[in-house]
């Protein structure tokens, strides 16, 4: 029997061999089992620096699509975060019962962290490399990218009442038309920018090189209402890997959908590594 190609991608997808029963006329039914190769773990590293913070690294290993295990977490993992200079300054391991961090106030868990912030200047590269007790190595490279800075925002109420009385923001930036530039714009109805978005775009200039751009909203915010705005300029390892990883998060779990796989800013395992540099507004509307 042929299996349906959605079928044979989702059983590669859960890494394992799957049992099929077919039933046509009657009580007629025949298993097929399709054998699947072994999953093979890599490391998984996720790095975000920013200017001015001290560098902090989640190092974990990847598990089979039907792993009971939510995170698994390598032995004997070494990582060297290596400044614009040249020099490498090896990052220390979290220590306590927990095998890893979470920051209170982003809550993003980590493994380790430097003792000083960095200091980061437009063009300037940084790189890491990350070893464990496996013999495994993971290493990458991210430049910093410029600021684009955020010309201006606007608000306006509709002319309903009532509840229904709301505010949808546009802000602007102008894209330079020097080069191919990537963006990821944030929006948040709070003054704190770690909880869910409202608004979470990826944008680059293929159609808007040199314009200014403008991004709004619809009519959600009531008066009274926090809003803050991020504009992130990123370099295209980055807006491929939140590409990447939007795909393949709605494929998840849709048979029909195309598979999708993470494409990765490190070499050797899977991850990202970038420098974020953004500029930020917050407005309060008015009541």
């Amino acid at each position: 029997m042929k299996l349906p190609s959605f079928t044979l991608r989702l059983a590669h997808l859960l890494g394992l061999g799957v049992l099929l029963t077919t039933a046509s006329c009657g009580d007629f039914q025949k298993d097929i089992v399709v054998p699947l190769p072994d999953y093979q773990s890599q490391l998984v590293v996720e790095c975000y620096l920013e200017p001015g913070l001290v560098p902090r690294v989640l190092v974990t290993q990847s598990v089979a699509y039907t792993s009971s295990e939510l995170v698994s977490l390598p032995a004997g993992v070494t990582v060297d975060l290596i400044l614009p200079g040249g020099q490498r300054v090896p990052l220390q391991r979290v220590s306590g019962p927990l095998p890893a961090a979470l920051d209170s106030v982003t809550e993003r868990a980590y493994t380790h962290f430097g003792q000083t912030p960095i200091v980061a200047n437009p063009g300037d590269v940084f790189g890491i490399e990350v070893n464990d007790a496996q013999g495994r190595r993971v290493t990458g490279t991210a430049t910093v990218p410029t600021v684009v800075p955020i010309d201006s925002v606007t608000y306006e109420f509709n002319d309903r009442t009532g509840d229904n009385y709301k505010a949808l923001v546009i802000a602007y930036y102008q894209d330079p038309a020097a080069a191919k530039d990537y963006y990821r714009f944030q929006i948040h109805k709070s003054d704190s920018i770690y909880g869910r978005p409202d608004t979470d775009r990826l944008l680059n200039d293929e159609l808007l090189n040199g314009e200014t751009v403008p991004m709004g909203t619809g009519y959600r915010y009531v008066p009274g209402d926090t809003v803050t705005i991020t504009l992130y300029h990123t370099d295209e390892p980055y807006y491929r890997f939140r590409s990447s990883t939007r795909d393949a998060r709605n494929a998840n779990g849709n048979p029909f959908a195309q598979p999708s796989a993470v494409y990765s800013t490190v070499q050797g395992g899977i991850g990202v590594f970038t420098v974020l540099k953004y500029d930020r507004r917050r407005i309060v509307l008015p009541k």
